[in-house]
């Protein structure tokens, strides 16, 4: 080596050569698959658009499933006020359980009946049919087949 040589300097930037090239944040080589910058706000717009679309519709789920608890809770209460008022009635027999029954009005009470309202024949009666019924096995009282009636005279 003679002295009057200049040291070798490396022009290319230490902290732009590693030993992992793989890591590189950019293409290290002409061979490289290139790497292009995201457009962030298309990142987030993607991904916005995708979070609303999902809890949207997790959102309707629930909210068809709240419909359908409001419809049974509104089912058995009904039940359970139809079945107070029957029970109120002045029963002449046992009802059983599976068995369908005629409830009518008769002046200010009601009349539990076995006689379907089509089953009176020609006789007129005075009753006022309101709604063909079915005894469950809770003991409460499922409405089959409802009058014009049923709802003025049992909502009341």
């Amino acid at each position: 080596m003679n002295s009057e040589e200049e040291p070798f300097v490396n022009p290319i930037d230490p902290d732009k050569i590693t030993d992992r090239p793989g890591i590189l944040p950019y293409a290290h080589h002409a061979g490289s698959l290139p790497i292009k910058p995201e457009d962030e706000g298309k990142i987030k717009s993607r991904a916005l658009r995708a979070m609303e679309y999902q809890t949207d519709a997790q959102l309707k789920q629930i909210y068809e499933q709240i419909q359908v608890l409001a419809n049974q809770a509104k089912a058995l209460q009904d039940r359970k006020h139809i079945s107070t008022l029957i029970y109120q009635c002045n029963l002449k027999f046992e009802p059983l359980i599976h068995h369908q029954y005629h409830l009518y009005r008769k002046e200010n009470a009601f009349l539990l009946s076995l006689i379907a309202p089509e089953d009176w024949g020609r006789r007129k009666t005075s009753l006022v049919f309101l709604a063909s019924i079915k005894l469950l096995s809770d003991h409460t009282w499922e409405v089959l087949r409802k009058s014009e009636a049923f709802d003025r005279e049992i909502k009341t």
